[in-house]
């Protein structure tokens, strides 16, 4: 192996770390908007040396904002940090691949790179269902990293949504529990 070939492979090893450890704050962000009754989704927006800026989850319900998605409100926040809407060197980390809405404001945010854990087949607007993203017509498209921590985070995902479906079946059952006389 030459010089070149080891400080890129020692580079993507440091990438790798960096993004595992903003992802995890994401996931962390996605675990509290699960204990709020919020579909647990969670972001992390970093500076260009790695610094994180601003985290949010999805407040969609407690808002009562359908736009209240953890990007739009964690994208939202690192503009104010940096006193400029373009985040050209940021990273946007998310625990769930943006909705087309979401991956619409990472490109008119003109976020350098998005890194998501699980794929949306189902809504998906940056790759999965529309290449929102990728799109040539658009003026900017980010760099893209997908998979980081998917297990985790697509766990979570169906864990809360298997607990929902329950508690709805029990409501429409009547409460379904022991209730004393």
């Amino acid at each position: 192996m030459t010089n070149e070939t080891n400080e890129n492979a020692a580079a993507a090893a440091r990438r790798a770390e960096a993004d595992e450890r903003a992802m995890r704050r994401a996931l962390e962000e996605a675990r509290l908007a699960a204990e709020e009754g919020e579909v647990p989704v969670g972001a992390v927006v970093t500076d260009g040396t790695g610094k994180r800026i601003a985290s949010a989850r999805n407040q969609t319900r407690t808002l009562c904002d359908p736009t209240a998605h953890a990007e739009i409100l964690a994208i939202g926040a690192a503009a104010g940090v940096k006193g400029d809407w373009r985040l050209d060197d940021c990273t946007l980390y998310v625990t769930l691949e943006p909705c087309a809405m979401c991956a619409g404001a990472c490109v008119t945010a003109r976020v350098g790179r998005v890194v998501w854990a699980a794929d949306d087949p189902l809504r998906g607007g940056a790759r999965s269902r529309f290449r929102i993203l990728e799109t040539a017509e658009l003026n900017h498209h980010p760099e893209i990293e997908t998979g980081v921590l998917a297990e985790e985070a697509s766990r979570m995902l169906k864990d809360f949504f298997k607990t929902r479906r329950a508690e709805n079946r029990a409501a429409r059952n009547g409460g379904g529990g022991d209730e004393a006389d």
